[in-house]
């Protein structure tokens, strides 16, 4: 067996120096809170915070725990803090259009002072109105309005009287208007008088009437006239009082506000209203419960709520451009809703009952919300789509409301907001490809990587994110061979010994758990035999279902053989993902061959048991067995290639190199190896092509052949450019460096056939060739005696 194939013991592992951090422990770093790693991200979401352009809103793509939300949330403060805070929102009734409140914007810290005015204003006004129709001023100018005009309707009556005499009548002024009384000795008539008049006499009073009543016709005229001039004149007087009182409380407010056309014209209708509807400032402040039923909208607190003013959004607490993160944006989170009270089985509402959303509350600064979140809820989506694209955010209820409801259209409020959604690369290519706006709305993209370079800045940098979680969340100082142990596992979690992962919330994991070993063990600083512990112990509560499969193979349950040589089957390599923990999981493969034109036939494909990617890696041997044996001959061959004991689905194609060792093994009639495991992809030219995992399928391996009995023959083929990925336990380096356990590199399938077989590849190249033209001959004869 070569030697030149065994991976050297210096590269199983890329062990951290802690002498590269100039301190004994974190409580002697600088402690920083700086995003490490996320340069290309940083950079974008800067650009797209500094540019203030329609449509450059920002779509934040990466894993959880790689920073993605924190920083988002950061960032977005440093930028609000150089904005203007954001003005005051409010609500009022519109005098123009009933159904659709008026949005008046007030500068921040305005619309409280604007509400109390309005308030004050319809208070004094309510006071005052009441008290000018008493003051003695108004009764005597009311006195000296009814006595012109009594005199004047007097000077009248008395010369209709003068006409009326000669038909023996009076005229009198009564509730009713003007009546003919007729008269008798020069008196008028009483009820029994007039009762005992016979036939004849009734007959020549009406016709004395009838001419009376062509004679005053004009005088009458007259006299309504009088007295439509004394309503009219009555109605003036009130209103130059109404119009002095609101001249008084609003004129003042007018001038105060004069640079906002939308208040001045508010207070203007508000004037002209009230001066028309006065009179319900004098209605008693209680009705009896018959008028409250039959007059629902017309009691006087529910018709004097049309002048106050809804403080729809108050900014008075902001300095700056808010932030905000919306945990549920749902529609009315989102974009406010109109409530409603049931009277009577009707659904009632006003201006008051408009309530603000989070992008309101957003409005003028950024808000951030989770692009899982609010897929969840298309309306929500749809709606946010559409304000960024009008740039107005409008108030309106989705659910029906019954047919006795009243409705309400609120204007828009202008926006201004930048929009910053987090999500992954998934959703972002199917919102990119699937969605039109998305790709118009959203013209920013930050990208948080998972890993980064393993610089020597990068790993001082942790170093300095250590400190920063200790000082946050009152850790125990970590002593540099703490953070050496800390950067290795972070290469681990990277699954690169060149890379450092940038899923920082793994790490945390670690320090809090680290931290609560070396507290029960009363220790002051954490050395690298917490940190250590804490990765052992995180993963002995996870790893239970691969101490399950190990059992099942030690019973002899599933077959894994680690001793002897046997035709055809070979141990694979795979990886389960169990949630919090990864493992490596040996599973034997085994081939047939046999004479015939049906191929490799997979039969986890037949039984529909495999994914695609499985599928197209076993095609891949058709493809090899091909160009390498069948140039001369065609390839007469049937294979049947399975995973033994597997019940589920299978999936991924770093199996179809192992699947081609057992296939020429069974071609070669050559035995394989049971001690040693393989894992690697291979492509029709027969080189091996990296996978992934490659650390827990080692280590899933040494775990069976420990269980089993080292013997120095065990090992692992894995493929020569997985070598950047080791970054195995400090147990498989040992057995590695006693010499109990073996791990090979190679580049192609001839390399590994040898450290299978101990042949060379030459010689089971031919018997491969010798087989293969065997049954191409076969296949041969057996046409030709079917033609004939």
């Amino acid at each position: 067996m070569k030697k030149d194939y065994l991976v050297p013991l210096k590269e199983l592992k890329e062990k951290c120096n802690e002498d590269i951090f100039q301190y004994e422990t974190t409580k002697d770093i600088k402690v920083s809170r700086e995003l490490i790693g996320q340069e290309r991200a940083m950079e974008a979401l800067e650009y797209g915070l500094n540019i203030e352009r329609k449509g450059y809103n920002i779509f934040v793509s990466g894993l959880i725990g790689t920073g993605r939300n924190s920083y988002s949330y950061l960032m977005a403060q440093e930028f609000a803090k150089k904005k203007a805070p954001p003005k005051d929102w409010c609500y009022v009734y519109n005098f123009k259009r009933p159904k659709s409140p008026k949005a008046i914007g007030l500068e921040n810290g305005k619309g409280k002072e604007f509400k109390k005015d309005i308030d004050n204003g319809l208070k004094e006004i309510g006071i005052e109105i009441p008290k000018v129709f008493i003051s003695k001023e108004y009764e005597n100018n009311k006195n000296l309005i009814y006595n012109t005009h009594q005199k004047q309707a007097q000077e009248i009556l008395n010369e209709l009287n003068n006409v009326a005499k000669d038909y023996n009548f009076i005229f009198k002024q009564t509730e009713k208007g003007i009546l003919s009384i007729p008269l008798k000795n020069n008196r008028p008539m009483t009820d029994e008088e007039l009762n005992a008049l016979s036939e004849k006499e009734i007959e020549a009073l009406m016709e004395s009437s009838n001419e009376l009543s062509q004679k005053s016709y004009d005088y009458i005229k007259m006299v309504r006239e009088v007295e439509k001039n004394l309503a009219e004149e009555i109605k003036k007087l009130k209103n130059k009082n109404i119009n002095k009182i609101l001249d008084i409380h609003l004129n003042p407010l007018i001038e105060k506000y004069k640079d906002n056309l939308d208040i001045v014209e508010y207070l203007e209708d508000m004037k002209k209203d009230i001066a028309k509807n006065y009179d319900m400032f004098l209605m008693p402040e209680e009705q009896n419960h018959l008028e409250s039923l039959l007059l629902i909208g017309n009691r006087r607190e529910d018709i004097m709520k049309k002048y106050q003013v809804n403080l729809f959004l108050d900014n008075s607490n902001k300095k700056s451009g808010p932030v905000i993160r919306e945990m549920n944006p749902n529609y009315y989170n989102l974009f406010g809703k109109i409530e409603y009270v049931n009277e009577l089985g009707g659904l009632r509402t006003d201006h008051l009952k408009i309530r603000p959303g989070s992008l309101h509350e957003a409005n003028g600064g950024y808000i951030i919300i989770q692009a899982k979140d609010i897929l969840q809820n298309p309306y929500s989506w749809e709606g946010l789509k559409r304000s960024i694209a009008t740039e107005q955010i409008t108030v309106e209820n989705i659910t029906g409301l019954n047919i006795i409801s009243e409705t309400l259209r609120p204007e828009p409020i202008p926006l201004d907001v930048k929009v910053i959604i987090i999500g992954d690369y998934y959703l972002y290519q199917l919102l990119y490809y699937y969605d039109d706006d998305f790709k118009k709305l959203f013209k920013i993209r930050a990208e948080f990587d998972i890993e980064m370079d393993k610089s020597e800045e990068n790993i001082k940098k942790i170093g300095s994110f250590v400190a920063y979680q200790c000082n946050e969340e009152n850790l125990r100082p970590f002593h540099k061979s703490a953070l050496s142990a800390i950067i290795e596992e972070s290469s681990r979690i990277a699954g690169h010994k060149n890379k450092l992962t940038a899923r920082f919330n793994e790490l945390v994991e670690i320090l809090y758990e680290a931290d609560g070993w070396a507290a029960k063990d009363n220790q002051e600083i954490i050395n690298r035999e917490y940190v250590e512990k804490a990765i052992l112990k995180k993963n002995y509560r996870n790893n239970n279902y691969e101490e399950k499969l190990i059992e099942l193979i030690d019973n002899e349950l599933i077959f894994v053989d680690t001793k002897g040589e046997k035709i055809g089957e070979i141990n694979g390599l795979s990886v389960i993902d169990s949630g919090q923990y990864l493992f490596g999981k040996p599973s034997k493969i085994t081939v047939n061959t046999y004479g015939g034109k049906d191929g490799v036939i997979n039969i986890e494909r037949e039984v529909e048991q495999s994914g695609s990617i499985y599928d197209k890696g076993v095609l891949i041997l058709t493809g090899y067995l091909g160009e390498k044996y069948a140039q001369n001959n065609p390839l007469s061959l049937t294979a049947s290639i399975t995973f033994e004991q597997s019940y589920s689905g299978i999936d991924g194609d770093s199996a179809s190199s192992t699947e081609l060792y057992a296939l020429l093994s069974s071609l070669a009639e050559v035995p394989i190896k049971q001690s040693i495991a393989v894992t690697g992809s291979v492509n029709q030219k027969g080189r091996i092509q990296p996978i992934g995992g490659v650390n827990e399928k080692i280590e899933g391996f040494y775990k069976i052949c420990k269980l089993k009995g080292l013997t120095g023959n065990e090992g692992v083929i894995i493929p020569y450019v997985n070598i950047q990925n080791l970054m195995l336990s400090d147990e498989v380096i040992e057995a590695v460096e006693n010499g109990e356990f073996r791990i090979y590199a190679v580049k192609t399938i001839d390399e590994g056939i040898e450290i299978l077989t101990g042949m060379k590849a030459e010689e089971i190249n031919k018997l491969v060739q010798k087989k293969l033209d065997y049954y191409a001959e076969i296949s041969q004869r057996f046409s030709e005696d079917f033609q004939s």
